[in-house]
């Protein structure tokens, strides 16, 4: 289990659970009202969590893809893929693995940053290729764009100051090479 600290004192908590594997799912459906509830349905009803869900027009606006992130036992998962193409307005459903694809995911973090400390947290920013979005005399907004694993990284050596707020994204995904997403 992850902590970071919230702006009213209490923990953000990142849970990793060993026992549940995480898993990046594209769906490509129909753009029409209820399908993103009909599709969470069947992964919920199976006893997997989504932990991100990104929705997002294609070139064809009368489509959208879906990229889901959800943790689960693997067992049991290409069941779930199978169901959810029989779905009538999803035209494909894939799980995306290994390095067939590129997998990334945006940040922005908001630290309590005293003047002093400006030039160690930049260190951090710069290190992780992160941009400063907004700069106060008590605060900072970094943009961090790459890998859950990068972000994750990143956030652990930001702990030092106070973490006042966090917002990801969640995973966007596109095959490489000729193949469709």
């Amino acid at each position: 289990m992850h902590l970071t600290t919230h702006a009213s004192g209490g923990p953000f908590i990142m849970n990793r659970d060993p026992n549940h594997e995480t898993h990046t799912i594209s769906v490509y459906v129909t753009n029409r009202p209820g399908v993103l509830a009909r599709i969470a349905l069947v992964f919920a009803r199976r006893g997997y969590n989504i932990e991100s869900l990104v929705v997002s027009p294609v070139v064809d606006t009368h489509f959208s893809r879906m990229t889901i992130t959800l943790k689960g036992h693997p067992d049991g998962l290409d069941q779930v893929i199978a169901q959810t193409s029989k779905l009538v307005d999803v035209i494909r459903c894939v799980e995306h693995t290994g390095e067939d694809s590129v997998v990334r995911e945006m940040a922005l973090v908001k630290i309590a940053v005293a003047e002093s400390e400006r030039t160690a947290a930049l260190q951090i920013a710069e290190h992780f290729g992160a941009k400063t979005v907004d700069l106060t005399e008590n605060s900072m907004i970094l943009q961090a764009v790459g890998t859950s694993e990068k972000l994750d990284a990143m956030i652990r050596l930001l702990e030092r100051f106070r973490i006042i707020e966090l917002v990801r994204t969640g995973k966007v995904v596109m095959v490489r090479g000729d193949q469709m997403t």
